[in-house]
């Protein structure tokens, strides 16, 4: 399984978002300078974030976005769903599917669990943990060093 681009995006441009948490406001500029992803990416990701509730537009001089609710209570399966929509790793998962075996096909009655547990993986992960934890290979090189 793999994310597609934009959904890639989109948390890279949230994590970055929430690192401006509690303070100032940001922008799709700061963003995109702070991310290297380009501007017209992440005007794009702004909009849909925007629409799907994740991000709050600031009016005004100066203005920007924020997020619409604290890091910890935006997770990882909000922001990939805001992109992609549903988690469902197969068409078979849709009311009607386009699949030649469908009438035969014995795994469609468990495709909604497998997709119920990667939701609930990503629903772990919070944009909190994303902005402030180091990544693991970083912790394990300090627990080397200590």
């Amino acid at each position: 399984m793999r994310l597609s681009s934009m959904a890639d995006y989109a948390v890279v441009a949230m994590r970055a978002a929430a690192l401006h948490c509690g303070g100032d406001r940001t922008n799709a500029s700061e963003i995109s300078e702070e991310t290297g992803l380009p501007l017209p990416t992440v005007q794009k990701l702004v909009s849909r974030l925007s629409s799907s509730g994740l991000l709050r537009s600031v009016r005004g001089a100066g203005g920007g976005f924020r997020l619409a609710r604290p890091a910890a209570a935006i997770t990882v399966a909000d922001i990939v769903e805001a992109i992609e929509g549903p988690i469902q790793l197969t068409q078979c998962c849709e009311e009607h599917g386009d699949c030649a075996i469908e009438l035969r096909c014995g795994t469609r009655a468990h495709w909604p669990q497998v997709n119920r547990a990667i939701r609930g993986a990503l629903s772990a992960i919070t944009l909190a943990d994303l902005a402030h934890e180091k990544a693991p290979q970083d912790k394990l090189i300090q627990e080397i060093s200590a």
